[in-house]
C-alpha cells in the first residue's frame, strides 16, 4: 500500500508538471503507467507478485468508498420541478447507455464472433468501459472471469483508457466545430432564461481537520455499511426464489447499493439538522483518492500479452462505441434538448465516452462564462442515474444477462429501451415546444 501511495503522488507530481488536467487526462492514468513498468512482466521489475496480487483484490474495495461517499457532501435535491428540466437529458443519457450495449451486441454477433470466436461476454465492454471508467471496467473483472471470459477486466481498462483519449481529442474537434457552425449558445443572440433547474443551494464548505475527518469518514463507512445490510436483505428475500434471479443477486457486488446508503445517509443528517457534519471538500477528497489508487492499481496490473492479441476486437468495439456516440449527440441533441442543446450535448458526450470530468472539461471549453443550464441538469441526471448505468446495476447485471438470456435477447431488450428512451424524450420535446410561449 505504501508504494502504491508513493507511485500516485509521483504519478500526480508529473501530471501537474506537464498540466495533463487542462486536456481532461487524471493524473492517476500516469501513476499506472509508472506502476505498469514497476510491474513483474515490465521493463523495471521490481513490485514483487504478491504486491500485485494485492492490487488485483483493491478496485472493488475502492470504487465502493467512491460511491459511498458520492453524495454525502452533496444537497439532496429538491423534488418540486426536478423532473421537467432534467428530463431530455435523462432520455439522451439512456439512449448513450443502452445503446452502447446493442452496438456492441451487434459487433460480437456479426464480427467478432464468426471471425474470432471471441466471448459474448466482450458486448459488455463498451458500456462498462466508456460509460463506468477504469473503476467499473477493475470492479467487474471478478465478474467476468467467473463467467469464463477471464481477459475482460484487462481489455476494459484498455478500452476506458481509448475512451478518455477519445473523449478528450474528438470532443475537442466537436467543441470546435460546433463553434464555426453556431451551435453554441456563446454564438446566438442571447442566453437562455434559466429558471428551475437548481439541484438545491450550495453546500456549506464544513471543517476539514482531523476530528472533521474521522467523522466524515465514519459516515462513509455507514453509508457502505448500509449497502452491505441492503445487499444481505436482498440476498436473503431472493434465495426462496431461485433459479436465474437468485444468481444474479448473489453475484451483485455492494458498491451500487453503497450509492443508496450515501443517499440515505444524507436524508438523515439533513432530517437532524447534522449536515454540518459531512464536510464536502472531505468528501470529495475521499472519492478523488480512491478513484486514483483504484486507477494507479487496475492500470499497473493490466495484461499486455492479452492487449496485443486482442487488439482488433478493441478497435472494433472502440470505432462502434465511439461512432455511436457522436451519431445520438450530433444527430438526436438538437431534437431532444433545449435551447442550449449543445452545452448539454457535449457534456454527455463526455461523460459516455470518457468520465465526468472530460465532460465537465468540454463544457467549459463550450461554455466558458457559464451561460447555459448544462451543468445543473447533467448534475441532477447523475443523480438519478447513477445507481443503474455507468457502473451501477445495469453494468453488474448486464454480463449475467448475456450469460443467461443469450446475447441474442440481451441486445434486444437494449434496443427496445433506446428507442422507448428516444421516442419519450422527443414527445416530450414536442410537448415542451408547444406549451412555450
Amino acid at each position: 500500500m505504501a508504494a502504491l501511495g508513493l507511485i500516485l503522488a509521483l504519478g500526480r507530481r508529473i501530471g501537474t508538471a506537464l498540466q495533463l488536467r487542462l486536456w481532461g487526462i487524471p493524473e492517476a492514468l500516469v501513476a499506472g503507467l509508472l506502476g505498469l513498468l514497476l510491474a513483474p512482466s515490465g521493463p523495471l521489475p521490481l513490485l514483487p507478485e504478491p504486491v500485485m496480487q494485492l492490487w488485483a483484490d483493491l478496485p472493488l474495495v475502492l470504487l465502493t468508498l467512491v460511491f459511498g461517499s458520492l453524495l454525502l457532501g452533496k444537497p439532496l435535491p429538491r423534488l418540486q420541478a426536478l423532473w421537467r428540466p432534467v428530463s431530455a437529458q435523462v432520455s439522451l443519457a439512456l439512449m448513450l447507455a443502452f445503446g452502447q450495449y446493442v452496438v456492441a451486441g451487434l459487433a460480437v454477433l456479426l464480427v467478432l464472433q464468426p471471425l474470432l470466436g471471441v466471448s459474448p461476454i466482450m458486448a459488455c465492454l463498451i458500456e462498462v468501459a466508456f460509460e463506468g471508467g477504469h473503476g467499473s471496467a477493475a470492479a467487474m473483472g471478478p465478474s467476468y472471469a467467473a463467467l469464463g471470459f477471464p481477459g475482460g477486466q484487462d481489455l476494459g481498462l484498455a478500452m476506458a483508457t481509448v475512451g478518455l483519449l477519445s473523449s478528450t481529442l474528438v470532443g475537442g474537434l466537436v467543441v470546435v466545430v460546433g463553434r464555426r457552425r453556431g451551435w453554441l449558445l456563446s454564438a446566438q443572440a442571447a442566453p437562455p432564461s434559466g429558471g428551475g433547474t437548481s439541484a438545491a443551494a450550495p453546500a456549506s464548505p464544513g471543517a476539514t481537520g482531523p476530528a472533521a475527518w474521522a467523522v466524515n469518514l465514519a459516515l462513509v463507512g455507514a453509508a457502505v455499511a448500509i449497502g452491505e445490510l441492503l445487499l444481505l436483505a436482498l440476498r436473503a428475500a431472493t434465495a426462496p426464489l431461485g433459479g436465474a434471479v437468485a444468481t444474479v443477486v448473489d453475484s451483485l457486488p455492494v458498491f451500487p447499493l453503497a450509492i443508496i446508503g450515501s443517499l440515505l445517509m444524507r436524508w438523515l443528517l439533513e432530517r437532524s439538522g447534522r449536515t454540518a457534519w459531512a464536510s464536502a471538500p472531505i468528501q470529495s477528497q475521499v472519492g478523488t483518492l480512491s478513484a486514483d489508487l483504484l486507477i494507479t492499481a487496475a492500470t499497473a496490473g493490466l495484461n499486455l500479452k492479452l492487449l496485443q492479441a486482442d487488439w482488433l476486437p478493441l478497435t472494433v468495439l472502440a470505432l462502434a462505441g465511439l461512432a455511436w456516440n457522436l451519431g445520438v449527440v450530433l444527430l438526436l441533441g438538437p431534437r431532444l434538448l433545449p435551447a442550449d442543446w449543445f452545452e448539454r450535448a457535449v457534456i454527455e458526450f463526455g461523460q459516455a465516452t470518457g468520465v465526468a470530468a472530460s465532460g465537465l472539461l468540454l463544457l467549459r471549453m463550450a461554455d466558458p462564462d457559464d451561460r447555459s443550464q448544462a451543468l445543473p441538469a447533467f448534475s441532477i441526471k447523475q443523480l438519478l442515474l447513477q445507481p443503474f448505468v455507468a457502473g451501477g446495476v445495469v453494468t453488474v447485471v448486464a454480463p449475467l444477462a448475456v450469460a443467461g438470456w443469450g446475447l441474442a435477447a440481451w441486445s434486444g431488450l437494449c434496443l427496445a429501451v433506446v428507442v422507448v428512451a428516444g421516442a419519450a424524450g422527443l414527445l416530450l420535446a414536442r410537448g415542451q415546444s408547444a406549451a412555450a410561449p
